[in-house]
């Protein structure tokens, strides 16, 4: 009995310890790095990239215990997450096959001192019934699967993490 109650004190403990942790804010638009690293017809024709990324890492932080808001993230207080899209390639077609590929670059601050960052990159060939998705769409597989992989690392943010495919 004595045993149990210990547990259950340190479980308390540590759900305790979660819930104080300062929510993440990230913008709710996470830009393109540069023109030239993403292909025309990607900035042109997937423009949803940018906001399906937040809206993943949003998705997917309660299974990681982590509280993550839309907000400033160019703001110098609290915990920030700047993220920035390195790559975006889109090769192939529903008829010959898609072979797309999207990578990410993040900083987590807080109150302006860098704590950690990582490089994340998430490949697909779009899975099943790919013949019948648009290149937009397969993209957006790689930003759920990014999206995971990022909210994970917010849990326990290692600097000079690699995620997802690298």
């Amino acid at each position: 009995m004595r045993n149990r109650l210990i547990a259950l004190a340190a479980g308390l403990g540590l759900a305790g310890g979660a819930a104080a942790q300062a929510p993440v804010v990230i913008d709710g638009h996470v830009p393109f790095a540069d023109d030239r690293s993403i292909q025309r017809k990607v900035r042109e024709e997937c423009t949803q990239l940018n906001t399906q990324l937040p809206q993943f890492v949003l998705e997917f932080a309660p299974a990681s215990n982590v509280e993550v808001r839309v907000g400033d993230a160019s703001a110098d207080s609290g915990r920030v997450l700047r993220m920035v899209i390195t790559q975006a390639i889109s090769q192939g077609n529903a008829f010959i096959g898609h072979a797309k590929s999207s990578s990410v670059r993040g900083d987590l601050y807080e109150d302006g001192q860098h704590v950690a960052g990582f490089d994340a990159t998430r490949n697909s060939m779009g899975g099943a019934f790919a013949g019948y998705k648009g290149s937009c769409s397969v993209l957006g597989r790689t930003m759920r699967a990014l999206g995971r992989d990022i909210a994970q690392w917010l849990a326990n943010p290692v600097d000079g993490a690699e995620l997802g495919d690298r």
